[in-house]
């Protein structure tokens, strides 16, 4: 074995190579440096005690000090190189070599091997000529070239073919708030959202393999730790051999567009799921004087950005009357989002309203928008207000006062702008001196109220409804009838309706589907039938005196009160409206019944 130190680099050769006007080196054969001239060693900046300055193996691997050049030229020197060691030939290549300072200056360096009989390679000599033109010329286009970049309003990256990370402008580490050195020490593990970070991986290697210029969209992280979506554009750069030197990364903000495409994406979504949902009627059908008069606060209402409460009996029409005033705002050209707070279980009620981010409960697999965030800008109706539980009136009052909520699990503050129209068909007042329903969230709803006449007391409406339903369901079902029964006519005429417009639509739609003549009948044991179901009410199905007698013997007892807790409303299980609706029916006098009057009648 030959002694590099003594028999090859003796006084002499590191004397000769010291006074060279240029850097010298010296490498052995597998290409770790071994030595570099006082001129290199100096520009370096290496102590003076340094092994490389004498000439002493340090058993560092060929490309160790490959760290000390450019980082954008470190993959090329590299690859360069290794081809020389792999080819033992000489070779030449162009960096950026940084000095003690830690400037940077471009070299030409020219390698040579060193030869012994068999051929074999028994070390490797470089100079590196410095190329002060070059290195001025390259800086200040580099220079400019950075400054472009950082004057870019975009998250810009350079890559090395590796998926070494090179440059970032300063849109970029000021957006993820670290240095450059920081930035080039991180990886996607860091920065790209955990729910995206497998898709991107994959894409990333997929395209890098095929080395084809592709995009994909993702979330970065900020430095104060909130994510926003990018659309990242990765571009190629090749040298004259075809081979990529450089992968250039364009960032562009994208986050509003997406949060707008889920917004709409969720808020069709809640809105098909609306007209899915059969109604009752597609426009609002009558003349009789109540519904006039109700049609009449409907349209003064509906320009203003008033909550709204509308009450009545189950199937009279609320979420048409609710629809027609959105229809009629300044709103309606936002979403109208409809939520039946009977029909969902109360511990998800709260997520339904106000959303809930990831991981926030059992099943919560990614962030969702509430149907308040879903209406913003528009209209949200919550019909069955009544039912909601405690904690959710809390939450549904801190909206109307404050116009903001918190998502569950979350712990930003989402500002809204929405009209709140309610419906219910209990008695709210009663429920509020019943302890379940809190008096400040009613005074809140109840700005403009709202009571839709039921079916019993416009009757003169009936024939239209019916022809009304007829015609739609005939449609559907491809029949055509030429007249209706003056039986069937007279029958729905006189049945009170307790179901209102929901159950003269269901008995219209049944007949239809039964009938097999062009004259339109109707089967009159369906009312009858339809009147014992509802024949908990007691009081719909009996004859007018009858149905006095129960009203009047549930207001004796309450003492003439119709609401609250011993009410007649809760003696005879109605609600409020539906009492006081039969009350002005029957011609009662309810103060007759107060403490202090005289009961006879």
């Amino acid at each position: 074995m030959i002694e590099v130190d003594s028999d090859l680099l003796g006084a002499q050769l590191q004397a000769t190579l010291n006074a060279v006007p240029a850097h010298a080196w010296y490498g052995g054969p597998s290409g770790g440096l071994t030595f570099v001239n006082e001129r290199c060693a100096n520009y370096l900046g290496l102590p003076k005690d340094h092994p490389l300055r004498f000439g002493a193996d340090t058993g560092a691997a060929w490309d160790s000090h490959i760290r000390l050049l450019h980082p954008d030229d470190q993959e090329e020197t590299r690859r360069r190189w290794s081809a020389c060691l792999g080819t033992k030939r000489p070779g030449e290549m162009s960096f950026r070599l940084r000095d003690a300072d830690g400037n940077y200056r471009w070299f030409l360096t020219r390698v040579e091997p060193f030869r012994v009989n068999d051929a074999t390679v028994l070390y490797w000599i470089g100079i590196n000529l410095e190329q002060e033109g070059l290195t001025k010329t390259l800086r200040n286009s580099e220079e400019e070239l950075r400054q472009v970049l950082d004057l870019a309003p975009q998250v810009v990256g350079v890559l090395g073919p590796r998926r070494e990370r090179l440059y970032a402008n300063r849109v970029a580490l000021t957006y993820y708030g670290v240095s450059l050195d920081e930035w080039r020490q991180r990886s996607l593990r860091v920065e790209v959202h955990p729910d995206d970070l497998d898709r991107v991986n994959a894409s990333v290697d997929r395209s890098l393999s095929h080395a084809d210029a592709f995009e994909l969209e993702m979330r970065l992280r900020k430095g104060d730790g909130t994510w926003r979506w990018f659309l990242v554009r990765y571009n190629p750069l090749r040298d004259d051999q075809g081979q990529v030197i450089r992968w250039y990364l364009a960032c562009t903000d994208i986050d509003d567009r997406r949060k707008t495409e889920v917004r709409l994406q969720q808020e069709n979504v809640a809105l098909r799921e609306e007209v899915d949902k059969t109604s009752m009627f597609e426009e609002i059908v009558g003349s009789a004087p109540a519904l006039t008069a109700l049609l009449s606060r409907v349209a003064k209402v509906a320009s203003s950005d008033s909550t709204v409460l509308i009450t009545g009996e189950t199937g009279t029409g609320k979420e048409l009357v609710a629809r027609a005033i959105h229809r009629r705002s300044r709103r309606a050209a936002r979403a109208f989002v409809a939520v039946n707070c009977a029909a969902i279980p109360r511990d998800l009620i709260v997520s339904e309203l106000f959303g809930h981010e990831k991981g926030a409960f059992t099943g919560a697999v990614q962030q969702r928008l509430g149907r308040f965030e879903l209406a913003d800008g528009g209209s949200i109706f919550l019909d069955e207000v009544g039912e909601l539980s405690a904690d959710t009136q809390v939450a549904l009052l801190r909206v109307l006062q404050e116009r903001e909520f918190e998502r569950v699990g979350g712990r930003d503050r989402i500002r809204v702008d929405v009209r709140v129209i309610a419906a219910t068909n209990r008695d709210l007042s009663g429920a509020v001196t019943a302890g379940t329903f809190r008096q400040d969230l009613f005074y809140r709803l109840n700005v403009f109220p709202l009571e839709i006449p039921p079916l019993r007391e416009r009757q003169e409406d009936i024939p239209i409804l019916v022809e009304y339903f007829i015609a739609r369901y005939a449609r559907k079902a491809g029949k055509t009838f030429r007249c209706v029964a003056k039986r069937t006519l007279d029958a729905l005429a006189s049945y009170p309706w307790p179901g209102n417009i929901r159950e003269l639509q269901n008995v219209i739609e049944r007949s239809v589907i039964a009938s097999d003549t062009h004259e339109f009948t109707v089967d009159e044991s369906w009312l009858s039938t339809t009147s014992k179901a509802d024949s908990r009410f007691g009081l719909f199905g009996t004859v007018a005196a009858h149905e006095k007698a129960i009203v009047e013997d549930a207001l004796r007892a309450s003492g003439g009160r119709v609401f609250g807790p011993s009410g007649a409303a809760v003696r005879l299980g109605v609600p409020r409206s539906t009492l006081e609706s039969k009350i002005r029916a029957l011609k009662i006098d309810k103060s007759r019944f107060r403490p202090g009057k005289s009961n006879n009648s």
